[in-house]
């Protein structure tokens, strides 16, 4: 049963909601078809708009993210009716997915929401969806003002730490624009008061984004003596884009540092100083650099689930296979970047420096983790090089060719969500045009993160996260290989 767009946007929602049960009692798994709607990138002739009157918050929620998907500039006025609706999730989702459409809908009743919504995860959705409009240039005049005065009373003031991070990370999307001042000046007064570790790498990461050269040199000299590793990673970083060979001597010391991770950034910064050209490809670990020692792993006596049997060549994976437990319903700022309550599927990825396990988030990404999962029980993987190692940015492997131009021959669509891209998220590569990723071009290759690139977030689809053998990651280098990719029993 498919409805009228159009009709639907003319009736109340309670009618919308009659009509919606109807389609519901109609149709199979919801979350299935919603997949598949959003595979083609379609509405579904008002399917889409049924299931958002859905008087099941788990399957409203989920809508509102396929509707934000699609990036049809019709669905924003199907969103901005659930703005105000009675449920966290639904809420949320429905703010999310306008920053996913970002032609400029309800930017001031976004910005609204940022500091006045009882539910963090619709403060959470707010900060999203307005630096993807300030990314867009979907912000106009006093709106970017008034976004970037929004954004600074978050970071100030909103009492959820994760809350107050994501307002600090969103003011890398105002770098280049009318604010930028007011921003560099903000983020310097909020990293001197903030007490949070959590807000104050983020904070640190978006000086070095955007602000490097706006802040006070002692700042980032004070930060790069932070107890809190990630703080000292963002300042290193923020000191390499100073241009000034002088600033040198300040990083000399974190050469010794006792975080692999700083050590590996404050040669790539003294590099940057230098005028030499960044380390692209890690070949062999530095000399000097503290290697992560071997521990013991976890779900090594798990035995991995038998192994399907497939025929023919992999190919993009089907709506109608898709996972659909645990359903998604953020009604906080932490189920908005992690998991729902409930099982998810494990993998274990042993390599030759040791063995990883990542958990797998199909509530998130369900098209993409059905592709990883398929593609590693027809042990596809297994074998292959990783091909493309960036210190301190990220580790990539799933080419069959072991070169990084290589795939299976078809694409998966991208599956954006807001998932930060913190260390050691698992996340699906795409192809580039004119150095811009192409969406919806993944297919086989995937990186994990190495330190916070929440500056991904806008395009690449995370999935996952590393949640076992985080060592192994500071030792491999690009004659790695993993050697066998397995599933293993489900985790909670």
């Amino acid at each position: 049963m498919f409805l009228n767009r159009r009709l639907l946007l003319t009736l109340p929602k309670a009618a919308v909601a009659v009509l919606a049960g109807a389609a519901l009692a109609s149709a199979a798994d919801p979350y299935q078809t919603m997949a598949g709607f959003e595979k083609s990138r379609s509405l579904g002739r008002g399917a889409l708009a049924a299931y958002l009157a859905s008087k099941d918050p788990s399957i409203a929620a989920r809508a509102a993210l396929a509707i934000g998907r699609t990036k049809d500039g019709h669905g924003a006025a199907l969103l901005q009716r659930y703005m105000r609706d009675k449920d966290d999730g639904v809420r949320a989702m429905a703010v999310y997915g306008l920053g996913l459409i970002a032609n400029g809908a309800s930017a001031s009743a976004l910005t609204l929401e940022i500091n006045g919504d009882h539910s963090s995860a619709v403060r959470a959705a707010a900060i999203d969806a307005i630096g993807r409009y300030e990314t867009a240039r979907a912000l106009r005049g006093s709106g970017e003002t008034a976004a970037a005065l929004a954004l600074v009373g978050a970071m100030k003031a909103d009492r959820d730490p994760r809350v107050r991070g994501r307002a600090a990370a969103a003011f890398e999307t105002f770098r280049l624009g009318l604010m930028s001042d007011l921003a560099s000046r903000e983020l310097v007064n909020a990293f001197t008061r903030e007490r949070d570790d959590d807000v104050r790498w983020h904070i640190m990461w978006t000086i070095y984004r955007g602000y490097a050269i706006r802040v006070p040199r002692d700042v980032l000299t004070s930060a790069l003596h932070d107890k809190n590793e990630l703080v000292r990673i963002e300042a290193v970083r923020a000191y390499g884009r100073l241009k000034n060979k002088d600033a040198i001597p300040a990083l000399q010391p974190l050469l010794d540092d006792p975080s692999w991770r700083v050590q590996l950034q404050t040669i790539e910064s003294i590099r940057a100083l230098r005028g030499d050209p960044p380390t692209d490809h890690l070949k062999d670990i530095p000399p000097g650099v503290h290697v992560p020692p071997v521990r013991p792993q976890n779900y090594m006596d798990i035995a991995p689930l038998p192994r399907p049997t497939f025929t023919g060549k992999p190919s993009a994976p089907d709506a109608q296979g898709i996972i659909t437990r645990p359903r998604l319903h953020p009604t906080t700022s932490a189920l908005m970047d992690g998991p729902m309550p409930g099982p998810h599927p494990r993998v274990r990825i042993r390599t030759t420096k040791g063995t990883l396990t990542v958990t797998l988030y199909p509530e998130w990404a369900p098209l993409t983790v059905e592709n990883f999962l398929n593609l590693t029980n027809r042990g596809y993987f297994d074998g292959l090089r990783w091909f493309r190692i960036v210190p301190d940015f990220v580790v990539q492997t799933g080419d069959a060719t072991d070169t990084g131009d290589g795939d299976a021959g078809y694409s998966i669509p991208a599956e954006e969500n807001p998932l930060e891209q913190r260390s050691y998220v698992i996340s699906m590569g795409l192809n580039y045009k004119d150095n811009s990723p192409i969406r919806d071009s993944a297919g086989t290759q995937f990186y994990i993160t190495l330190s916070p690139q929440l500056h991904l977030n806008r395009d690449f689809t995370v999935f996952g996260e590393v949640t076992s053998g985080f060592d192994v990651l500071g030792r491999l280098v690009e004659s790695d290989r993993m050697t066998r990719v397995e599933q293993i029993p489900d985790g909670r």
